[in-house]
């Protein structure tokens, strides 16, 4: 009878069986286990605090919030030093963001994929901003206003740049 461990890689062999590039299934389900103990010890430290539910006004400026964190996280210039370990540079991809291809293996390629993408890191980000209207409110709140003035920004900058197109002619792409 197989064990655990033999099963599991197993499965994974068959997984991987037709795929050209090797996933790094073992990092994956560390990082998932991060994820989760992070979760259960938060949800056991501030069982207490849990609030029944979060007000419509902290879901907005959450959800905005998460969405400009995760995509300056994982696509703007001047982030790219925390990615630069898992990435390689291939070139701007629209109006202040760069597209970058993971070119590590192992831990690495895990770190890569989940850096570099805004959809993965919105779960760990909305966690945190969970976590931190539990643990320190008031801060949390502030961060997510001026991440949620940032993002206003950004449309209002978006919006100005292709009025200014539609005006002048100019089909520039990259808003400046």
């Amino acid at each position: 009878m197989a064990t655990a461990t033999e099963r599991l890689q197993e499965h994974a062999e068959e997984y991987r069986r037709d795929a050209d590039d090797d996933r790094p299934l073992g990092a994956y389900a560390v990082l998932l286990g991060v994820y989760a103990l992070f979760v259960a010890v938060t949800a056991f430290l501030g069982r207490r605090k849990l609030p029944e539910r979060i007000s419509a006004a902290d879901l907005g400026l959450g959800v905005v919030a998460t969405f400009i964190f995760t995509r300056t996280l994982a696509k703007d210039a001047i982030t790219s030093p925390l990615r630069m370990a898992f990435t390689r540079f291939e070139g701007p991809a629209g109006p202040a963001e760069l597209h970058e291809e993971v070119r590590a293996t192992g831990w690495r390629h895990a770190v890569g994929e989940l850096m570099t993408c805004p959809f993965c890191l919105s779960q760990w980000t909305a966690t945190l901003f969970v976590t931190g209207l539990v643990v320190a409110p008031r801060f949390t709140r502030t961060a997510m206003t001026v991440l949620t003035m940032v993002g206003a920004s950004d449309f209002l900058q978006l919006a100005y740049a292709r009025a200014q197109q539609a005006a002048t002619g100019d089909e520039r792409r990259d808003g400046d």
